[in-house]
């Protein structure tokens, strides 16, 4: 079968995946779409340490082809959102409904695809990007039919990770205000949780001006090309301020722009070693930085949610697919992601 194989040098389209059958607590997928997100090129980068070789991919959705052993919410033929989060459901974290923080959910890649006898890595516990995937129970999130795939692949993690970060992580209040510094997939999708959040004033910051017409589609009420200019309009500071690009600067600039009793919330991923600097005093007035895992969620609770409010004419999906792709055509996927062409490209088999 097709998927995408990073070597730890260069990231090829090949056709000779092999997969084994679902196990106990697992559930093979036809994957119909997957979303190309910045951490897969963060992956064949270098920002993010990952084993190779390995199959990218960590967005994606399609229809179940058959479930192991002692899986009951799911069938053969069902559609699903897959997120990454394979949490066990049963630690101490996960009883307590945080399974973004279960620790056998994270580092602890397996190898369900080989290739000429040798095994591949499972990027995030998805790789979403071959025609087929295992994942564990809990990861296969059953959705609508009437829900397109390629605009439900979305919801496995940028709207999980954006929109979670608002309601979940930051949870955002009526009438507050929200800066969202950085635009890309993860940024329009903050920007939309903090219009269904119900924020006054909601502030998108990039420095392509040709990216408002669609911050305001999401629910920017303000768009600004640097953050400079923020406190023309909130001259106090925002009660909330997003860093959604992962540079060290405007971590510090995010801090710097909160009013008393804000919080600035981390999104970008920057390199794993990089540091940020910024004033402590800054923060006395009961300032808050705060890191947020996959947008605190609980995909088994948020996908359902999620896919709701798209059917309520709340959440915005079919408008985050700017471009899909044949995977044959991955190359040029990531050529327009890294150039700022699409707020999603989306890969369809």
């Amino acid at each position: 079968m097709r998927g995408v194989v990073f070597d730890g040098v260069r990231a090829d389209v090949v056709g000779d995946l092999e997969i084994r059958d679902p196990g106990p607590g697992e559930v093979l997928v036809d994957v119909a779409a997957a979303g190309l997100c910045h951490s897969d090129l963060s992956v064949i980068d270098g920002t993010i340490p990952f084993p190779v070789p390995v199959v990218l991919g960590h967005e994606g959705a399609g229809i179940v082809e058959a479930v192991g052993a002692g899986v009951t919410h799911v069938k053969p033929g069902d559609h699903v959102a897959l997120s990454t989060l394979a949490n066990c459901g049963a630690c101490e974290d996960c009883d307590r409904g945080r399974p973004t923080m279960c620790r056998k959910a994270i580092g602890r890649p397996t190898r369900p695809f080989s290739r000429g006898g040798t095994p591949l890595f499972q990027f995030a516990a998805n790789s979403s990007f071959a025609e087929r995937t295992v994942v564990k129970a809990v990861q296969a999130v059953p959705i609508p039919g009437d829900i397109p795939l390629t605009s439900a692949a979305l919801m496995g993690c940028g709207v999980l990770t954006g929109v979670g970060a608002v309601l979940n992580r930051a949870r955002v209040g009526q009438g507050e205000s929200v800066v969202v510094i950085g635009t890309g997939g993860i940024g329009l999708n903050v920007l939309q949780g903090a219009r269904i959040a119900g924020a006054s004033k909601i502030v998108a910051v990039d420095t392509n001006p040709d990216k408002e017409a669609v911050a305001r589609q999401f629910g920017a009420t303000e768009f600004l090309t640097s953050a400079d200019a923020v406190r023309d309009i909130l001259p106090t500071g925002a009660d909330h301020v997003f860093e959604c690009v992962g540079h060290v600067a405007l971590i510090r600039k995010a801090i710097e722009l909160l009013d008393r009793h804000g919080q600035a919330i981390l999104l970008g991923m920057p390199a794993a070693d990089a540091e940020a600097s910024f004033v402590p005093a800054q923060l006395f007035l009961d300032k808050s930085v705060l890191g947020c895992r996959y947008g605190s969620s609980r995909p088994q609770r948020d996908i359902r949610l999620y896919a709701d409010l798209y059917r309520q004419g709340k959440l915005l999906l079919d408008e985050l697919v700017t471009e899909t792709y044949p995977v044959e055509d991955f190359a040029k996927a990531v050529e327009d992601a890294e150039q700022g062409k699409v707020a999603r490209g989306v890969l369809v088999f």
